[in-house]
């Protein structure tokens, strides 16, 4: 076994809320759990990080939180990543840091401050390139004759660009949690090696049992997520109807609608299968109900509900870029982006064979443990070495060459910490 590591992990949101701070929460508390020493510095924090060596947040006092919006959110990004890289330079002081773990809009203070102190750092990517999930969605929002709300996450902004360009050239690694994300970074010539590959996942307790079908009826799908172009409900809607489980099955539709995303798919939305049923804060009863995930989606990093559609025997019908990680034909079925004739195959394929169906649900299933944030984390304990290692060979390059240049036989010695 390769000895515990001691990780600054820092992130620039509320840590432990919805979406990616439940992310970035699950991978503190299981890196804690798995024995690593994590000292965690966020903005705030929405619940308690057990096991972690130290907890600080830099917009929150005791249970008084500063919104970001209070002071901006540029200045609210910028406060948070100048204590943060003060915060890094007193742990490193007192104690080894072995990597740096930040996320986006962190700030390149951090990595600087990493950097200056000889010690490797990686940036979380939980979309795919910035200037690739631009494009691919305003192209998406062009083609059904949308506008993009300004101001919104994956809206054009040249600011964010360059900020986040900084981030990525300025840590040691980045930390890609699917081979479609990996794949936007070796697009703009970014080096294979400081592209490390890491995964998701899901929660045990949060996942529930698969809920049998009814004898004789139809196939039950479900889309769970936001109802905007970038998730591509409107190819969802397209295959579902143009498919034979549309005749005697059941398509529910779980999330919040931009409205004039809604009023472009009304005729989709008005088929006497489809079931509008908004928001649901239990995504683990509606995977239960289901027996097929659809999330035709345009751009993703890793998304969290094709973990959770698996370990409950739901089977995915996603796109390329959901960032799924399943065994095609085996635990789910992807399709290229916008292929809706190939989704609507996959979805006639399991209405028309129950069989098949539920060997897939069976087998994803069996999956759950692997899916696990346990497992997930020890895979990023992996991706930590591997920047351990990326950072020491640089150095030790670097080392070789000033050597060289002043005529003497330089050598160093990287971090003591065994690849695993």
């Amino acid at each position: 076994m390769a000895e515990p590591l001691t990780v600054f992990y820092a992130f620039p949101h509320a840590l432990g809320d919805a979406g990616i701070g439940w992310t970035a929460w699950n991978q503190a508390a299981e890196l804690a759990a798995a024995g690593h020493r994590v000292h965690v510095v966020a903005a705030s924090l929405s619940r308690p990080v057990p096991g972690a060596a130290s907890v600080r947040t830099t917009l929150q006092r005791g249970r008084v939180r500063m919104p970001h919006r209070a002071i901006g959110r540029e200045n609210a990004f910028a406060l948070h990543d100048l204590l943060t890289a003060r915060a890094l330079e007193r742990r490193a002081a007192a104690e080894r840091i072995h990597v740096v773990h930040g996320w986006p809009l962190n700030g390149t203070r951090t990595f600087a401050a990493a950097r200056r102190l000889g010690i490797p750092s990686v940036r979380e990517v939980p979309n795919t390139h910035t200037a690739h999930a631009y494009q691919v969605v305003a192209d998406e929002y062009r083609a059904l004759g949308l506008e993009q709300p300004a101001g919104k996450s994956h809206t054009y902004s040249q600011l964010r660009l360059d900020r986040e360009q900084r981030e990525y050239e300025t840590a040691t690694a980045l930390l890609t949690p699917s081979d479609a994300v990996r794949q936007t970074f070796l697009d703009r010539d970014f080096p294979p090696a400081r592209l490390l590959r890491h995964r998701y996942g899901v929660r045990p307790e949060d996942v529930r049992a698969h809920v049998p079908r009814p004898a004789g009826s139809g196939l039950r799908a479900v889309f769970l997520g936001r109802c905007d172009p970038r998730k591509g409900l409107h190819h969802a809607l397209r295959a579902w109807r143009d498919s034979t489980a549309s005749r005697g099955g059941a398509l529910t539709v779980f999330g919040d609608f931009l409205p004039a995303y809604r009023e472009v798919l009304g005729p989709l939305l008005d088929h006497p299968s489809v079931t509008v049923a908004g928001f649901t804060a239990d995504a683990g009863a509606a995977l239960a109900n289901a027996d097929v995930l659809l999330l035709p989606t345009v751009e993703e990093g890793s998304a969290l509900v094709t973990y959770e559609a698996q370990a409950a025997g739901c089977v995915p019908l996603v796109s390329s870029a959901a960032g799924a990680d399943l065994v095609e034909g085996v635990t789910g079925l992807t399709h290229a982006v916008g292929d809706t004739l190939t989704l609507t195959a996959q979805l006639d394929r399991l209405a028309q064979h129950p069989d098949e169906l539920e060997r897939m649900s069976r087998a994803a299933a069996a999956r759950a443990p692997r899916l696990g944030w346990a497992a997930a984390a020890e895979r990023l304990g992996g991706a930590y070495r591997e920047a351990v290692w990326l950072h020491a060979g640089a150095l030790g390059e670097s080392t070789a060459a000033a050597g060289t240049a002043t005529g003497t036989a330089a050598t160093g010695e990287g971090p003591r910490v065994r690849a695993g």
